[in-house]
C-alpha cells in the first residue's frame, strides 16, 4: 500500500486549523510535509505482509529446545489516539523442522508494528505470524511498551509499562512458558529506562 501523502498534507493543514493555528506561518511551512514523511514510516507496515519474512526457512535435523531473541524495539502508533507506543518485544519459539534467520523475526515485529495497532493485539498477531510461518512447536511473545495516550493526556502517567504476553502450543502450558520467561527476564535487557 502507498502512503497518500498529499492527503496527508491537507489534513495536517486543516488540523492546524482547527487548532487555531495559521498554517501560512513561517514556522509551519514545513510541517505538512514532515508529517506526511513520518507517517510513512508510522504506516509502512500496512497492507505488507508479515509472512514474507520468514519464507526463506533453513531445515532442521534435532530439534532446538529454543529460540529466544530479546529486545527488539517496538515503534507502533496506539490506533484510538493516534500516539505512539514504545518498548521492546521478546520472541521466543520452539522449532518444528525449520527455523529462519535471527533478522527475520525483528522483521516481521517491525511489519506488524508499522500499522495503527493495540498492543493486546500486536502482541496476539506477531505470536500468530511465527505459527503460520515457522509451524513451530511453540511461541511466547512478549512486548513491554509505554504509551503516550497513558503518558500525556488522560492519567497522564509517564512511568507506566504495558507488558502483553502471548503463548501457543507446547509454550502454552505454565512450566515451559515460565522457563521461557526466566530466560527472557535473564537477558538483561532493559525496556525503556
Amino acid at each position: 500500500m502507498t502512503i497518500d501523502r498529499a492527503r496527508i498534507e491537507a489534513a495536517v493543514v486543516e488540523l492546524l486549523h482547527a487548532i487555531g493555528e495559521d498554517p501560512t506561518k513561517a514556522h509551519f511551512s514545513s510541517t505538512p510535509e514532515r508529517v506526511a514523511e513520518a507517517y510513512a514510516e508510522f504506516f509502512a507496515g500496512v497492507g505488507q505482509d508479515p509472512l514474507d519474512h520468514l519464507r526463506e526457512s533453513v531445515p532442521i535435523d534435532q530439534l532446538s529446545d529454543a529460540v529466544v531473541v530479546t529486545d527488539i524495539t517496538v515503534r507502533s502508533m496506539c490506533e484510538h489516539h493516534l500516539l505512539p507506543f514504545l518498548g521492546v518485544a521478546h520472541v521466543a519459539y520452539l522449532p518444528g523442522d525449520r527455523v529462519v534467520g535471527l533478522g527475520k523475526l525483528p522483521r516481521v515485529v517491525n511489519t506488524l508494528s508499522a500499522r495503527p495497532q493495540m498492543q493486546e493485539s500486536l502482541t496476539e498477531q506477531i505470536a500468530d505470524a511465527l505459527v503460520e510461518g515457522l509451524d513451530p512447536r511453540g511461541v511466547v511473545v512478549v512486548i513491554e511498551a509505554r504509551h503516550q495516550c497513558v503518558a500525556a493526556r488522560g492519567v497522564e502517567q509517564t512511568n507506566s509499562r504495558t507488558i502483553t504476553i502471548a503463548s501457543r502450543g507446547e509454550l502454552t502450558e505454565p512450566a515451559a512458558r515460565a522457563e521461557i520467561m526466566t530466560l527472557i527476564g535473564s537477558a538483561g535487557g532493559d525496556s525503556n529506562d
